[in-house]
């Protein structure tokens, strides 16, 4: 399955849904935390498109495949 085209802000709302929280902010960079203390780092640019590389760092770091990614994005 391709990569969706989202935003920052769409990933967060799904690493949200999944019990990421926020653990910290350094500029431009949110940092989020679940139970087990996976780390997951999403670059925030308010209106941009992730690239795709980028994005499948960002699903590898959360433990997410792109079809469990889009399930969850359709769902909220």
């Amino acid at each position: 399955m391709r990569l969706p085209r989202v935003t920052a802000s769409e990933v967060i709302r799904v690493l949200e849904h999944i019990a990421f929280t926020l653990n910290r902010q350094t500029g431009s960079h949110k940092i989020y935390k679940n139970y087990a203390n996976q780390r997951v780092t999403v670059p925030y640019h308010a209106g941009e498109i992730l690239h795709p590389k980028l994005l499948k760092s960002i699903l590898n770091d959360a433990a997410l495949t792109v079809e469990e990614f889009v399930r969850i994005k359709d769902e909220i």
